[in-house]
């Protein structure tokens, strides 16, 4: 017998690591939207732009990683305090911040975030879920990219 844990531990374990991730990339959708309504400055155009469609990229993610924790029988957290509980990204400050501590902000964010996902990914393989596994090596993608379009804004 393996030391692997039952399908069903598995799965809940899977879902509890997938509510960290759901929450973290709703927090940083709602920091990016606040970024959005708030960016000044001579790049206000561009990074407007660039703000919706990170906060709608990452909506629609938050909806795809809520489904499958919901796949995996358990109920998804859906309310502010239940998301604060469990990320690890830091909400946007009560000051608006400059346009390039905005970007700084959201590039430190999105690290932290693939951070997370890495370990369910890891998670995911280990249990050899890999539907979950899949899900999170295409959240990784668009995190790859949104740190590129940041760190090119950076420069």
């Amino acid at each position: 017998m393996s030391g692997k844990a039952s399908p069903k531990n598995s799965s809940l374990q899977m879902a509890q690591s997938l509510i960290g991730v759901l929450s973290d990339t709703y927090v940083l959708m709602i920091k990016t939207h606040g970024y959005h309504w708030n960016v000044t400055g001579s790049l206000f155009p561009q990074l407007h732009s660039f703000f919706e469609a990170q906060y709608q990229e990452l909506f629609a993610a938050a909806d795809e990683i809520a489904e499958r924790i919901r796949a995996l029988n358990v109920f998804a957290p859906g309310s502010t305090e239940a998301f604060r509980e469990a990320t690890c990204i830091k909400e946007a400050p009560h000051q608006v911040p400059s346009s390039l501590s905005m970007l700084k902000d959201l590039f430190k964010s999105h690290e932290q975030i693939q951070t997370r996902i890495e370990q369910s990914r890891l998670l995911a393989d280990e249990i050899e879920d890999r539907a979950t596994e899949d899900l999170l090596n295409g959240r990784r993608l668009a995190h790859d990219k949104a740190l590129w379009m940041i760190r090119s804004q950076l420069k």
